[in-house]
Order: structure tokens, then sequence, then C-alpha cells
């Protein structure tokens, strides 16, 4: 009975531990990843160093292309626990947007062009890309624009949904691996001319002296 009894606890652990190899290979992959591009980066590197053999790296992950979509996955979840927490709170609107752009400036800086380079490549992967960046821009950046209507911060002859549709527009449109590298654009510098160009035009005069 206390050997039967023991493999449910077994069980636990190895899935524990199973877990937590998971996010330290998601973790070194992110960095070297989005840092050096991911085709600069083999299976092999990232094996030797987290100290593990190429075995146990794909036990986690069958292929770099799954390795690379955690990636993904794990870019995405990190920027939309942040704007949920910063839009959260939409009483000081010029302080929600302050925060708001410079969270999405933040994680932005940690795409490095190499990577973006490699994105140009996989233009499926990149059409995923583009579909959670839009679900995100729609849900947090609707938010603090509503929020702005109602403090007379932004234009209320422009409504907030023709305002998220023309930002939209605008990062897709800038925002590609094309046209960045053609605008010679990091991820970066994209967004910050991109977004205060929206908000110049969609910002209310009370709204442009206080930001």
């Amino acid at each position: 009975m206390a050997a039967a009894s023991s493999r449910p606890r077994e069980t636990l652990r190895a899935s524990l531990h199973q877990g937590s190899t998971s996010r330290r290979i998601v973790a070194a992959a992110r960095c070297h990843f989005l840092a050096h591009g991911f085709r600069a980066v083999t299976m092999d590197d990232l094996a030797v160093e987290l100290g593990m053999s190429k075995k146990t790296l794909y036990a986690s992950f069958t292929s770099k292309e799954k390795l690379l979509e955690a990636v993904l996955v794990s870019k995405f979840h990190d920027i939309d626990a942040d704007l949920r927490k910063i839009t959260s709170d939409c009483s000081d609107v010029p302080a929600a947007l302050h925060r708001l752009v410079a969270c999405v400036q933040r994680h932005t800086t940690e795409i490095q062009p190499s990577f973006v380079r490699d994105m140009r490549r996989e233009p499926d992967l990149f059409e995923g890309v583009e579909r959670r960046r839009r679900a995100i821009i729609r849900r947090y950046f609707s938010r603090v624009f509503e929020a702005g209507r109602k403090a007379g911060i932004v234009r209320h002859d422009v409504p907030t949904r023709l305002i998220i549709e023309i930002l939209l527009a605008a990062v897709q449109g800038i925002l590609n691996p094309s046209k960045m590298a053609e605008l010679d654009l990091t991820p970066k510098t994209g967004f910050t001319s991109v977004i205060r160009v929206v908000l110049q035009g969609v910002l209310s005069e009370r709204g442009k002296v206080k930001l």
C-alpha cells in the first residue's frame, strides 16, 4: 500500500519538475531568440547554456518551432498581464496613457532587428503575432481611450472604435518585418512614432496640455 500511495506523489513531483524545466527553457530561448534571432540560436546552444542534454530539451519541446511558439506565448502573456494591471485604474487618464505607452515601449525594446528579420521568413508565424497584437490593442487601448473621452482628454467627435481601427491600421502598416526593414525602424521606434501621431490626432486640446 505504501508503494502504491507514493506513486501519485512521484507523478506530481515529475510533473512539477517538467513544468519548471519548460519554464527555464522558454526563458532562455526568449532571451536569445528575441535578441539574436531564432535562426542564429540552435537547440544545441540552448542545451549547453541550460546544462541539460538535448534529450531533456526535446522532451519538453519536440522542435525548435514549438519552442518558438512557446516563447511568443510567454511574451504576449507578460504584455497582457502588465497592460491589464495598468488599465485596471484609468481614473487619471494622462498617467494611464503614459504607463501604457511606457509598458509597450519596454516590451518592444526586448525585440531586436535580428528577430524581426527572421520573422520576414515566417509569414504564418507573424500572422499569429499580428492576431495577438490586435487583440491586445483593442482590449487595453480601448479602455484608456474610452476613459479619456469621459474625462474630456480624448476628442468626442471621433468614436473610440474608429480610433482603435486607425491605430490598428497604422500598426499593421508600419510594424511588420518588411516595412520596418524598409524604413530602418525597430519595434520600439516604430511603435513610438505611430502612437505619437495617433495621440496628436485624437487628444483634445485639454488632453494635449495634460500630456
